[in-house]
Formats: C-alpha cells, sequence, structure tokens
C-alpha cells in the first residue's frame, strides 16, 4: 500500500467530512505486549497509546515504585488540578485569577497526556447500520393522512373534545403502523419479556451485579428528588396560583389546549398534575404540582443512562445517571413545582431515540424520536428549539456521513420524525395557526422589543448572553431565586471540574479522530441553552437554570465520559489489576461522596433557606386561617387585607385548603364585615397602619396580636372579632 504523504494528512484534516484518517505516529506511540491489552480493558492501542505500569517484582522481593513511569498521575494531576480550580470559584471566597490559572494548567496537563495517548478515554460506539428495504405501507399512511386533517378540524375552539382525540389516536395509530418495521431487532421486546418470565418462574428473581447497581444509583437519585418534597421549597407564589387555577379548570371539565391564562402555558403539566391529586389524593395542592414535576425529573434518569449507554458504554451511562440523579441543578428546577423540568424530561428519550435512529438507520428509533418531540412541545416553551437541535444533530452525522446510500436512509428517517412530531403536535398546532399572538407572546417578549426595547444592538446581547450561559456552569447561574442558589455555578465542583476536563477530552479527540458524536455532545450544549441566551430584551434572565435545563443531558453524558476515561486509565495504571481497580472505585467513590455532600447542602440549606428569605410565608397565613376554621370560626369569616407587595392572597387560600378562595378583603370593604354575626379574623401586613386603624373603628372589642414568623421579617398581624352576643 501506497505510504500516505504530508499532502494526504492535511487533505485529510481539512475535508474531515469525506471519511478519509490519515494519521502521522507520534513518538513514544508505540505499545509493547499483549498484557497491556488486558490491562486496559480492551481499548483500541490507537486510543490508549503508550499507557505504561510499572515494572513487575521478581518473585520474593519487594521492587520500588516508579513514581515516574506510573501513568496514574497523568490522570489524578489534571483532576486535581480541576479541583482545586474549581473550589477557588466557589462562593463566597472567589478567587477568579487562581480558577483560570489552575484551569488553564489543568487543561495543558490533559491536553499533553491525550495527545501523547497516555489518557484511555472510552471510544464513542461505532455504527450498527441495517440497510431499510421495507416499504411504508401506503393505505394505513393515507388513511392516517384522512384522519389527521379531521382531527385537525376538529381542533377548533381550542378544546379537547371525546371525537377529536379519536381521531387523533386513530390517526397516530396509522401512522405508527404504516412505517413500522416489525422484527428489526434480533431479539425483540416480546421475546427478551418471554425469556424473562420463564427464567423467573425457574430460578426466581436474580439480579446481576450491574442490575443492583443501576437500581442503587436510581434509589439514590430517588432520594434526593424525594426527600422533604413537602417542604423544599417550602413556600408558593404567583405563579403556582395561575397553574392550579388552571389545574381547577381541567377538573371542572374545560380540556383546554392551550392554557391562555398568565401570558399562555402548554398544556401538558396541568393534566399531569389534576392526575397527581387523584392517583395520590393530594387534590388541588402544591404538592400535587410537586409530585409531577419531581417525578417527571426523576424519570429524565433512565434515559440519560441509556443515552450514554448508547452512545458510549453502560458505565459512563450509570456515571452521568448518578451525578446527574444528586446534581442540584436538575434538583431544584424539578421541585420548584413549574414546567421547567418537562424541559429534559422530553429532550432525553428525543435524544436517544434519535441518536439510535442514526447509528442504526431504524426507522422505529426515528417514530419514537418524533413522538417525545411532538409531546415535548406540549411541555414547556424552551422546548421549541428541540426542532433546530435535532436537525443540527442529523446534519452533523451526514456531513461525518457521506455514503450515499447512509445519506439516503437517514434523510427518509428523518422525514418519519418530523410527521410523527407533527401529528403528536396537532392540537397545539391548531391552536397556533388561530392564534399566533397568544402561543407566541412571551416568546417574542424576550426576543424582541415587543415589550420593551432593548438595550444594546442584538449581536451584541446575543454574545454576552452566550457567554452568561456557557460560563454558568463554572461561575454564575444567575439571579433568579425561584430556581437556583443565586449567581453561584451551576455544578457542584466534582461536576464542574470532570465536566472541563470531559470537554476538553472530546474536543482534542475530536480534532484527531473527527468522530460525529463527539461533535454532537459539544455543539447540542449551547444549542439546548439557547432559549436562554436568546433572552434579548431581558438579558437579567439569562443566565436561568431553567431554560438552559435540556443541556443537563450533553453536560452530565460529558461528566460521566471524563470520569470513566479517568478510572479506565487508572485501573490499567498497576501490574496488578486488582490494585487498579480498588484505586480507580476509590477514587470514583470519593468524588461521588464529595458530590453528594455539597449538592445535599446546596438544595436542603441554602436554596431552601434563601427560598424562605426571598418569598411571602403564605403557608403561616394559611395554617392561621385552617386553625380558625377548624376551632372557633368558619372559612368564609376570615380575610386578608392586600398591601403592595406582599403575599398573593390566592396562595393564602391554597395553604388553608380552599384553593378556590381569594382571601383578599380591602380596607375600604371591612365595613362590608359588620352585619356578619359570627367571629372574624383579619390578617394584615405590619406596615398597613390604615387597616389596623380601621378595624379598632370598626372592632373595638376586637384583639390584635402579633404573629412572630419563623422567617425574619415575615411577621403579620391577625385581629380576631369574638361573635357577636344573641
Amino acid at each position: 500500500m501506497k505510504e500516505p504523504t504530508v499532502l494526504d494528512y492535511v487533505r485529510s484534516k481539512i475535508f474531515f467530512w469525506r471519511g478519509e484518517r490519515v494519521e502521522i505516529p507520534l513518538p513514544g506511540d508505540e505499545v509493547e505486549g499483549d498484557d497491556l491489552r488486558e490491562l486496559v480493558q480492551g481499548l483500541p492501542l490507537d486510543e490508549v497509546g503508550s499507557l505504561s505500569t510499572p515494572e513487575a517484582s521478581e518473585p520474593g522481593t519487594r521492587g520500588a515504585f516508579d513514581w515516574v513511569r506510573w501513568v496514574g498521575w497523568k490522570a489524578l494531576l489534571p483532576l486535581g488540578l480541576a479541583l482545586f480550580a474549581q473550589r477557588a470559584l466557589e462562593p463566597p471566597h472567589r478567587s477568579l485569577s487562581a480558577g483560570i490559572v489552575f484551569y488553564l494548567l489543568a487543561l495543558g496537563v490533559l491536553v499533553w497526556a491525550q495527545w501523547r495517548g497516555h489518557l484511555a478515554l472510552p471510544h464513542m460506539a461505532g455504527m450498527d447500520y441495517r440497510s431499510d428495504s421495507l416499504p411504508i405501507r401506503l393505505l394505513p399512511m393515507g388513511g392516517s393522512i384522512v384522519f389527521g386533517l379531521l382531527a385537525f378540524l376538529a381542533f377548533e375552539g381550542n378544546r379537547f373534545t371525546q371525537m377529536n382525540l379519536v381521531l387523533w389516536v386513530i390517526s397516530l395509530a396509522l401512522f405508527i403502523y404504516a412505517c413500522w418495521m416489525p422484527g428489526r431487532e434480533a431479539n425483540p421486546w416480546r421475546e427478551r419479556v418471554r425469556i424473562a418470565l420463564i427464567y423467573f418462574r425457574d430460578h426466581g428473581v436474580h439480579f446481576s451485579p450491574w442490575t443492583l447497581f443501576v437500581i442503587s444509583v436510581f434509589a439514590l437519585s430517588a432520594f434526593f428528588r424525594l426527600y422533604r418534597l413537602d417542604s423544599v421549597p417550602p413556600e408558593m407564589f404567583s405563579d403556582h396560583a395561575e397553574k392550579l387555577l388552571d389545574v381547577a379548570d381541567v377538573l371542572d371539565g374545560e380540556y383546554s389546549i392551550f392554557f391562555t391564562r398568565n401570558t399562555g402555558r402548554e398544556a401538558f403539566q396541568m393534566y399531569l398534575t389534576a392526575a397527581m391529586g387523584k392517583l395520590f389524593g393530594t387534590g388541588l395542592s402544591f404538592l400535587s404540582l410537586k409530585l409531577g414535576t419531581a417525578l417527571a425529573g426523576l424519570f429524565t434518569l433512565p434515559f440519560i443512562y441509556l443515552l450514554g449507554k448508547e452512545i458510549v458504554n453502560r458505565r459512563v451511562g450509570l456515571l452521568a445517571m448518578a451525578f446527574a440523579g444528586i446534581a442540584y441543578w436538575p434538583n431544584v428546577i424539578s421541585r420548584v413545582a413549574l414546567r421547567f423540568t418537562l424541559y429534559p424530561f422530553f429532550a432525553a428519550p428525543t435524544l436517544y431515540f434519535l441518536i439510535r435512529g442514526l447509528r442504526r438507520g431504524s426507522r422505529n428509533d426515528f417514530i419514537l424520536s418524533g413522538i417525545f418531540l411532538g409531546l415535548g412541545l406540549h411541555g414547556y416553551s424552551p422546548f421549541r428549539f428541540m426542532p433546530i437541535v435535532v436537525l443540527v444533530t442529523v446534519g452533523l452525522f451526514l456531513l461525518h456521513h457521506r455514503l450515499k446510500a447512509i445519506s439516503r436512509q437517514t434523510l427518509w428517517g428523518l422525514i418519519v420524525l418530523i410527521l410523527a412530531s407533527l401529528l403528536v403536535f396537532l392540537p397545539l398546532l391548531r391552536f397556533a395557526l388561530s392564534n399566533m399572538d397568544s402561543f407566541s407572546y412571551r416568546m417574542l417578549t424576550r426576543m424582541t422589543d415587543v415589550e420593551q426595547p432593548l438595550s444594546d444592538p442584538a449581536w451584541q446581547v446575543f454574545l454576552e448572553n452566550l457567554w452568561g450561559a456557557m460560563t454558568m456552569f463554572f461561575w454564575d447561574d444567575g439571579e433568579i431565586w425561584v430556581h437556583s442558589v443565586t449567581h453561584r455555578p451551576a455544578l457542584s465542583v466534582v461536576s464542574a471540574a470532570l465536566f472541563f476536563l470531559g470537554g476538553g477530552m472530546l474536543t482534542v479527540r475530536y480534532l484527531r479522530r473527527r468522530d460525529w458524536l463527539d461533535a454532537f455532545l459539544l455543539v447540542s450544549i449551547p444549542l439546548l441553552m439557547m432559549t436562554s441566551v436568546l433572552s434579548l430584551a431581558f438579558p437579567g434572565e439569562n443566565p436561568s437554570l431553567n431554560r438552559t435545563g435540556g443541556a443537563l443531558i450533553p453536560v452530565f453524558l460529558i461528566v460521566g465520559i471524563a470520569l470513566d476515561g479517568l478510572l479506565t486509565t487508572l485501573e490499567g495504571s498497576l501490574n496488578r489489576p486488582l490494585w487498579g481497580q480498588r484505586l480507580a472505585g476509590g477514587v470514583g467513590v470519593l468524588l461521588l461522596a464529595w458530590s453528594c455532600a455539597q449538592d445535599y447542602d446546596l438544595v436542603f440549606r441554602q436554596y431552601t433557606n434563601y427560598f424562605a428569605l426571598a418569598s411571602w410565608n403564605t403557608s403561616e397565613l394559611g395554617a392561621v386561617i385552617r386553625q380558625f376554621a377548624d376551632t372557633i370560626g368558619e372559612e368564609d369569616t376570615a380575610w386578608v387585607v392586600p398591601y403592595p407587595h406582599w403575599v398573593d392572597t390566592r396562595l393564602v387560600g391554597i395553604r388553608a385548603g380552599v384553593p378556590l378562595r381569594d382571601y383578599a378583603l380591602w380596607p375600604d370593604q371591612l365595613s362590608q364585615t359588620l352585619d356578619d354575626p359570627r367571629a372574624k379574623l383579619f390578617l394584615f401586613k405590619p406596615e398597613d397602619v390604615t387597616a389596623m386603624e380601621t378595624l379598632r373603628e370598626l372592632y373595638p372589642t376586637g384583639v390584635l396580636q402579633l404573629y412572630d414568623s419563623e422567617i425574619e421579617g415575615k411577621d403579620f398581624y391577625v385581629y380576631f372579632v369574638p361573635p357577636a352576643q344573641r
């Protein structure tokens, strides 16, 4: 074979999409012996490079350990430098200069070690492509189009009805039947279930060690997501009242497609919350809202695991799921009980089935990806950028795989995905086409000058927002107290350090090997944060942990890839494999424990305390009214006197167990209560002198008492009026 020239090498780097790879061996890239192959667990030699091990001691002697030649330090040193760098960026005593210097040192050691082949970064999964020769069934496809058009026409009036739902489901079912490829997998799921049932019948239930690992990690994640859910966060704010009013409409039989209250909201959370209230008996309450979003956040994690397993290997998937499961960022956006967590909840399966479809040429996976893409558009507004992410991902794949057969089949798969998503999106599409102003209002107020003018040229604000979003992992997660501990890194020390190292590893490898999955992980992060970046009219809302929520998927996958690579390097760094595994396991456990401790503190102490200080104590006002109604008074003889920038009186009713009652009674309306002889209760802010004077004038026999709140600065007055003597 003709030896490649320098010109061939340069061409392969410039025109990388042609698939031609020419590599020039570097000094020190040689690997000797078969033993090293086993120590690095089958990793290809061109990836492992010159991983070296200490020379074995002769029998009967105790050889000195060669620290200079020990390759493990090349993994531990950049890790230690990155951890030190991120620790320097932690509040309250932060040093930006120290953080930058140590991160640059970590990056320098990392690039040198990886370029020399001393870091065992795990390979991305290769292609498992199969030709798709089965044609689409035309008759069911025609039926799907007909029923879809009928459903589209029936979705008028912004209401789900029995008729339009039946038409919609029939259309979607016919589409799936028309496109689905039976027997695609070598071992279909039904056969797997049958085999598993036979095995369980004959041998009982037995779990492999790996299955126990996965279950344990999921259980740990469930603890972090569900522990103290009733009290973290402790209070509601006005958005929760709007959501529960929408849920009340659902329970009253108003099945809206798009809820127009409070500038407009997609429907998924309203129906999810109604289901939680019915299923768990929690009714129209804050806890019902929390249960729906917390469970959605929890069940995002299996798809992160599956995506890591699909892209790299199962250990990367497990590590990604573990760090995402305990992390403060996804935890708080799940607990705050708004639609925020629905972004990653639908983005994770959309990306998982998309990557499977691209890697395997599987039409079925494209269909499933399209279904989740369509469902996500019913969830949370930032998901509207997700179709762009899908198109860019397919574009990256096609750019790196130029074979005509693969390109043609991929494009057909993309068409199937788009059609599936359009069918699922159909009800909201009908509403949007008829009510574009309502559908796009909130999005336009953030991106354009509809509500307020841009402070600077759009391109300048965009670049500043992009920088703020891309650095939030290490420096500042924004100023929105509702879903963050403000002005601190979005990631814990360990996760941020691993994410930095992982990003560096993938960048270096992409420059050398041009793997499209490396590019996908790196490019998808800014794309999935774009709805936060595009807050041009309100740059103070960027970065925000809610609108960037989809990015946590690739972020924690990169964390898993980095840690897997470092642990694999440590495992293969000793001449005794068992000791190498123990060293790697110890490092992994220490990092996870450190992250658990910090993330626990961030969620259950810092976030909880900051939230309580920033929000109003409607739970305490509601508890006072509830106690009054259960003892001497009644629910309808208690009132809250409104005051500027004080409590939302609708929330007091929710907390008092009367969710549809607004307890507001303005000072000029207090006299209207005189004719009622029953016991009365009035709650008002200490600064409200008018309310105090009016009540004393109207009810001179009333009793005034200051309620001492658990939160400093949140006290309020309770004015009790005894029942009239008959």
